[in-house]
């Protein structure tokens, strides 16, 4: 009898993840939770509905680190290049072409959430 039990970290608040929904979340249930009230109260008006929807799989695929205080590591959507974000900013090819009266780039949509919470 195999007695091993996956386990994981929160990417949220770094606590021990041992549920497998968990873990394959990257977030326990009260983080997943706030994360999702906070797509709600963040200030996103700057963002249309299409990248919304890519922040939200973003964060529900894990694909959005905390390296710092503000900022994170995301991974782009094919998953071969890593990205800088923070909530006003990203090293990403559209975040790089941002500038007043353009929309932000998603990656940036998905900080916001992540710090609201």
């Amino acid at each position: 009898m195999n007695t091993t039990q996956q386990t994981g970290t929160c990417l949220r608040c770094h606590r021990p993840l041992t549920s497998p929904r968990s873990i394959a979340n990257g977030y326990g249930p009260t983080c997943a939770r706030r994360i999702r009230a906070a797509a709600n109260t963040a200030d996103l008006t700057p963002y249309d509905a299409r990248q919304l929807d890519s922040a939200r799989e973003l964060i529900e695929d894990a694909a959005i680190i905390p390296l710092r205080s503000q900022v994170f590591t995301v991974v782009s959507t094919d998953g071969t290049e890593t990205y800088l974000a923070h909530p006003a900013a990203c090293t990403c090819p559209a975040g790089l072409k941002a500038h007043p009266g353009r929309r932000p780039c998603y990656h940036t949509a998905a900080a916001r959430m992540l710090l609201a919470a």
